[in-house]
C-alpha cells in the first residue's frame, strides 16, 4: 500500500534583501537576488521569474489521450508533450487549458478536473505547472501559433502512461500529468 506524503511544512516567505535585473524578455525575467535562508546565511541566485503555465490531459470517450509530437529548439529536437501553454498576462490557470488544448489540439472540452500543481524547476525558475484533466470532448479547428511545430497523435491512456513510466518521455509535465490523471480516474471508477 502506498502512503501519502505528509504535507509540507507551512511555507515562510523570505523577502530578497536585494534584486538585480539581468534581462527582462517576453517570457522570463532574470535577477540576481540577494536573499537570507532560513538557516540565516546569505546566497546571491540567479531566480528567472516566469508567469506560469497549464497543461492538459485530455482523455476521450475510447479511453485515448491527446499528445503532441512537438518541435522543441531548446530540447534539440521533437519531444512528446501534453497540450501547454504559458499563462498571458493573469489569465486564469483553466482558461489557459481550455485555450491551449482548442488551438493546438483542436478539442474543446465540457468537464474539466483541477489534478494540482508543481514548480518546474525550483532552483531557479519560478515557473508553477496547473494541471488539468479534460473530457467529454468536441473537435474544433485547431489554430496552432506561428512558432509551434506540432502535430496532434491520440493513443490509448495506459500506453501512454506506459512511455512516460518507462522514461521514454522526456517532458516533465506529461509525466507529471499522465500520472496523475490515471490516478484520478483509477480513483473515480
Amino acid at each position: 500500500m502506498i502512503r501519502a506524503l505528509p504535507p509540507p511544512p507551512q511555507v515562510t516567505v523570505h523577502m530578497a534583501e536585494s534584486i538585480r535585473n539581468v534581462f527582462t524578455g517576453r517570457v522570463l525575467t532574470l535577477n540576481l537576488e540577494r536573499v537570507r535562508l532560513p538557516n540565516g546565511r546569505v546566497a546571491e541566485l540567479e531566480i528567472a521569474h516566469h508567469p506560469g503555465g497549464a497543461a492538459v490531459v485530455a482523455v476521450d470517450a475510447d479511453g485515448r489521450v491527446c499528445l503532441l509530437r512537438q518541435f522543441r529548439h531548446a530540447a534539440r529536437g521533437w519531444l512528446t508533450e501534453l497540450p501547454a501553454g504559458k499563462l498571458d498576462s493573469g489569465e486564469p490557470p483553466l482558461e489557459c487549458a481550455q485555450r491551449e488544448l482548442a488551438e493546438e489540439a483542436g478539442v474543446l472540452a465540457t468537464h474539466w478536473e483541477k489534478l494540482g500543481e508543481f514548480y518546474s524547476s525550483p532552483g531557479v525558475l519560478s515557473e508553477v505547472i496547473h494541471l488539468f484533466l479534460a473530457r467529454d470532448l468536441a473537435a474544433t479547428e485547431a489554430r496552432p501559433e506561428e512558432h509551434e511545430v506540432l502535430e496532434a497523435r491520440w493513443i490509448p491512456l495506459d500506453e501512454a502512461v506506459e512511455l512516460a513510466a518507462s522514461g521514454r518521455m522526456q517532458d516533465a509535465k506529461s509525466v507529471i500529468g499522465l500520472l496523475w490523471a490515471r490516478a484520478k480516474l483509477r480513483g473515480a471508477a
